[in-house]
């Protein structure tokens, strides 16, 4: 998403970076028509990513299940040895332990996708030349086309 100095915004998926003309080209989400946009006329640029929160989620409870069941088939080994020593703790059992290791994962999991997937917003209004260089080669690897000429 590209925010103008003029308050309009065209939203689409970048297609090339013209580094040495300093433009973007972008196929405009609405109309599906390539849209060249200066850079001394963009105030901001928003690239939107999609949320990894649910993959997370899903690795993070896969991994985090497994890790619980892990570590409560190691206590209960341990546990089974130091109760027959002193007969004072109970083991947890594998269900147990896969369950808190899943939660516990899972969170863990949705943060950190969430994280990962955050939108961020470049301000170019106000950057140096030279800021404004870097940026534009940043965008270029993104790009569909990150080679064109």
């Amino acid at each position: 998403m590209i925010a103008k100095k003029n308050d309009q915004q065209i939203i689409g998926e970048l297609v090339a970076v013209k580094v040495k003309q300093r433009s973007l080209l972008l196929l405009e989400s609405e109309s599906k028509a390539d849209v060249s946009v200066d850079v001394k006329d963009i105030k901001v640029i928003k690239i939107m990513k999609k949320s990894k929160a649910f993959l997370g989620f899903g690795s993070g409870s896969l991994v985090g299940a497994t890790v619980g069941a892990v570590v409560a088939i190691v206590v209960w080994a341990l546990g089974s040895i130091v109760m027959s020593i002193f007969g004072i703790i109970e083991a947890p059992k594998l269900g147990q332990g896969a369950w808190i290791g899943g939660c516990i994962g899972a969170i863990i999991g949705v943060t950190t996708g969430g994280i990962v997937g955050k939108d961020k917003t470049i301000q170019i209004e106000g950057k140096s030349y030279l800021e404004i260089e870097k940026v534009l080669q940043k965008l270029q690897k993104k790009a569909r086309i990150p080679d064109y000429k």
